[in-house]
């Protein structure tokens, strides 16, 4: 029996190395995969030449993302070199270039033949989406070569703005876990992160010339357990974001192409600035950072000259950090009461002649666009903003359902689609909610997601201002890495098809058939996702 033993062993250790086959059926789908009818594949080895033009760095960049995500997932290494021309000694297996001619930033080309991989991009950006399709092809299982099937797939995405929204305000994570949850938003195709990170339960972004904001303004005493039971854990809980590490962040997300879009909630939501400060609101307090959840009565005075200073500020510093085009100012759930019985508030209402308390957040609203608009931001606010009038430069969120949205379309303004009813990635996604980690309830699966059609209702005329849809994930009842990844996945894997692809080639029984490719890269990255499918 030894003797077999050692038999089985010596033909197994000089085994003809094993060759994994890649299969193009990846998430989300590209636009156009054409195969070869003859079938004929293209071996790629391992430590294979990746080349690019040199004076690139973004090229540059991608090589190099391109050869750690081949190690991550399968082991596979690939070796970034710059202006490297083919030899038969020294084949070149993929070539990244630019060069394509198409008006969208993002398209790709990836063509895969005798003479290798060629992903030829119209800007870098499109490059880079080209690798992520490479790398989800060729998945886990890449062995000692690869066997490409020749291939074109001719790709671009449906939306130009395509975002994910993590609430780090009600529970805050480490950095590292925000660079995970941007690989994986790359992985889909994903390119606007909606960091939301100020809230009544805790400001947490550092404000140099107010640090008071996050000594104490991220600080609550303690939390409630489960949902508002009056049951507290006793514990002190904080947690904030340096400028430096939102820098390092902003950086990050830019070498995979995404843009990080910072979101400072008002005039509601403020608890952890107005218990720093409590002269700016209504009452002059005193308020403490809320330890439990919902929609607070105190708010941002909007009849005190002093709020919009303090905004202005904030502002000020959030623009230097974050480069982005777009900064969100929320603009939800902001009761009017304490407006309604302020002295300084009416007093504002009568000197603007407004009639109605919410043409006072219209008041704010407009004030803080034009000073921002002077510093090349367009503001972003939540569909709450449409109630007093819109400003001609105006972006609507529409989470409220999607007849915001569609309100603000039809009145020429720019919407990004965001509806509860499709993208509320806190809700449960399966039916049996006791098997599940606890969340804020509701049931949204990943049928429903993927069934969401932003422009519906829509002219064709109309439907030009939706830029796009995003799935948020609030975090009130999320407050560990793990179930944040779970609640993600794999319900973005649906909304980056809803994202990327034409309406016409969604097809949800096919998506299914894909699904269980991309749990496998799960698996191998150590993500935790929900393995029911409903």
């Amino acid at each position: 029996m030894k003797k077999l033993f050692s038999i089985l062993s010596v033909v197994m250790l000089t085994a003809v190395p094993c060759k994994a086959q890649v299969t193009y059926d990846v998430i989300p789908l590209p636009r156009s995969v054409e195969l070869n009818p003859k079938g004929e594949v293209y071996t790629l080895n391992r430590g294979a030449i990746v080349t690019y033009a040199s004076g690139n760095d973004k090229m540059a960049s991608n090589a190099q993302l391109l050869a750690e995500f081949l190690n991550t997932d399968a082991g596979f290494q690939v070796v970034p070199q710059a202006d490297v021309k083919p030899t038969k000694k020294q084949p070149v297996a993929i070539t990244l270039s630019l060069g394509l001619q198409n008006p969208n930033r993002e398209a790709y080309r990836l063509t895969v033949d005798k003479k290798g991989i060629t992903i030829q991009g119209a800007t870098e950006e499109g490059v880079f989406r080209g690798i992520e399709t490479l790398r989800k092809a060729i998945g886990t299982k890449a062995g000692d070569s690869v066997e490409l099937p020749y291939v074109t797939i001719t790709d671009e995405p449906r939306f130009p703005y395509r975002g994910v929204l993590f609430d780090c305000a009600r529970h805050y994570f480490p950095v590292e876990f925000i660079k995970q949850f941007l690989d994986v938003m790359a992985l889909h195709g994903c390119n606007n992160f909606h960091w939301h990170f100020t809230e009544d339960q805790g400001w947490r972004f550092e404000v140099k010339s107010m640090p008071e904001l996050t000594k104490k303004g991220s600080i609550r005493k303690q939390t409630v357990i489960g949902r508002n039971t009056g049951i507290y854990d006793g514990q002190e809980y904080g947690g904030y974001y340096t400028q430096q590490e939102c820098r390092e962040i902003v950086e990050y997300a830019a070498k995979r192409f995404i843009n990080v879009i910072p979101e400072i909630d008002l005039p509601g939501h403020m608890l952890g600035a107005l218990h720093v400060y409590p002269e700016l609101g209504c009452t002059g307090g005193p308020y403490d950072v809320w330890c439990q959840w919902g929609v607070s009565a105190d708010v941002l005075c909007a009849g005190n000259p002093k709020t919009l200073e303090f905004l202005k500020h904030v502002l000020d510093e959030v623009a230097d950090v974050f480069p982005s085009k777009y900064i969100h100012i929320g603009g939800d759930e902001s009761p009017r009461d304490r407006w309604k019985k302020c002295p300084k508030c009416q007093a504002k209402m009568k000197e603007l002649g407004l009639t109605h308390e919410a043409e006072l957040q219209t008041y704010i609203n407009k004030e803080l666009e034009a000073y921002m608009h002077a510093k090349g931001r367009d503001l972003i606010g939540w569909d709450e903003t449409l109630e007093g009038g819109l400003s001609e430069n105006a972006i609507v969120m529409s989470w409220r359902g999607s007849k915001g949205g569609i309100a603000a379309a039809q009145q020429h303004h720019r919407v990004i689609m965001s509806p509860n009813t499709h993208c509320y990635i806190d809700y449960y996604q399966l039916k049996n909610q006791w098997g599940q980690p606890m969340s804020i309830g509701g049931y949204l699966p990943v049928s429903k997601v993927y069934s969401l059609e932003p422009t519906a209702e829509l002219s064709e005329e109309e439907a030009k201002y939706i830029m796009g849809p995003q799935v948020n994930l609030w975090c009130e009842y999320v407050a560990y890495p793990q179930h944040a990844m779970y609640m993600l996945l794999p319900r973005l894997d649906a909304i980056s098809e809803v994202q990327w692809l034409p309406a016409d080639k969604k097809d949800f029984e096919a998506f299914k058939s894909r699904l269980p490719r991309m749990m496998e890269l799960y698996d191998k990255l150590g993500y935790t996702y929900c393995h029911g499918v409903e």
